[in-house]
């Protein structure tokens, strides 16, 4: 569904991406694993238009590097980004409202089914975005891109500085985004979340894939860990 090959980003004159190459494919849930700062989250923004791309990105078969973000959107695929956009001013529902695209007639998602799944959103539905917790605020972000009916999902960080609670509501939520058929990119740094739901595995260095495998192999590849994922 998402092929990735040879793919280059710069901030500036900093060589941030170096040749990274990867897939995902249908249904797939596959993560994005690495220190902070190594490229994962740069990765995800220059597949979504975010960051100026070179190299190439095909989605669907389709390439996509080049296109601006709302195309390769209405193309089916969502992002998440880390840093919760939510519109502060509008009610949780007017936000999740915000999430279907125009014309679609159809979708995986309803809003009640997921206020079903997140009873937190449904007692705050008419409550502005703004004043809701952090983890309710990622829980909304999340909810507004499945209200689109994307083929795909990519997701920054989910679970940052929310509680263990909502973590796992967070990893329920992501396994039933791929019971439905939707593939996931996830880039996280929690290793447990990862590693429990991930069909495949990528872990990146310096800007570029240094190991690739199931979750059951970099349980074993403690020289990797050792030297790429461990504090």
């Amino acid at each position: 569904m998402l092929e990735v090959t040879d793919l280059h980003a710069y901030y500036g004159k900093s060589h941030i991406l170096q040749g990274v190459t990867f897939n995902v494919a249908e249904g797939e849930i596959v993560s994005l694993l690495g220190r902070n700062g190594v490229g994962r989250s740069t990765s995800v923004k220059a597949i979504m238009g975010e960051v100026a791309p070179a190299g190439s990105v095909k989605f669907k078969g389709q390439e996509i590097s080049g296109k601006k973000s709302f195309e390769i959107a209405n193309l089916g695929l969502g992002y998440v980004p880390e840093n919760r956009e939510i519109f502060p001013t509008l009610t949780v529902r007017q936000n999740l409202e915000l999430g279907i695209k125009n014309g679609q007639t159809s979708s995986r998602w309803e809003i009640d089914e997921l206020f079903d799944m997140f009873p937190n959103l449904a007692e705050r539905a008419d409550v502005h975005g703004g004043v809701l917790s952090g983890g309710e605020q990622q829980m909304l972000c999340m909810c507004r891109t499945l209200m689109g009916d994307p083929d795909m999902i990519m997701i920054d960080e989910p679970t940052e500085g929310l509680a263990p609670k909502v973590v796992e509501q967070v990893g329920n939520l992501l396994q039933e985004i791929a019971k439905r058929g939707v593939a996931i990119l996830l880039v996280e740094q929690k290793l447990t979340i990862a590693m429990n739901i991930s069909k495949r595995v990528y872990v990146m260095g310096h800007g570029q894939v240094v190991w690739e495998g199931t979750p059951a192999g970099l349980l074993k590849a403690d020289d990797i860990r050792a030297e790429w994922l461990e504090v």
